[in-house]
């Protein structure tokens, strides 16, 4: 099975986490993290803050890495390295997802997450980490 090398930013503020609606393939109207494939030559870091300029207009400050995740989609191995992150600035323009939400502990199970990211949600709002 093929395996892919992905970054996730878990972008925290007050409390709450963003999340991001998928616009597109297999799993479109699914939420998760924001971020993308690591490409050859870069650092997991600059992937990062290269997907979230791509896909969010918006720049990042990239933190601690929160968790790495393996997961098994059916076409694909999947190892996910999930940082926290701050943005640098407020503004968001979505550029491939079709909507994004502030979710807090609340809300956080109110929409349908990408299987991937579950186990990141659960140590997040259990109490493992928090807003740098």
């Amino acid at each position: 099975m093929k395996t892919i090398n992905v970054v996730a930013a878990v972008i925290m503020k007050d409390g709450k986490v963003f999340a991001t609606q998928r616009g597109y393939g297999d799993y479109k109207d699914w939420w998760e993290f924001p971020g993308g494939k690591i490409e050859p030559g870069e650092t997991p870091e600059e992937a990062l803050v290269r997907e979230i300029r791509e896909e969010l207009h918006a720049e990042i400050e990239v933190g601690r890495l929160v968790d790495t995740v393996e997961y098994d989609y059916p076409k694909f191995h999947m190892v996910m390295r999930c940082y926290l992150c701050r943005l640098i600035s407020e503004e968001i323009e979505l550029v491939e997802h079709e909507a994004a939400r502030w979710l807090d502990i609340d809300s956080v199970w109110s929409v349908k997450w990408l299987p991937s990211d579950i186990e990141v949600i659960e140590d997040l709002f259990g109490g493992q980490f928090c807003a740098e």
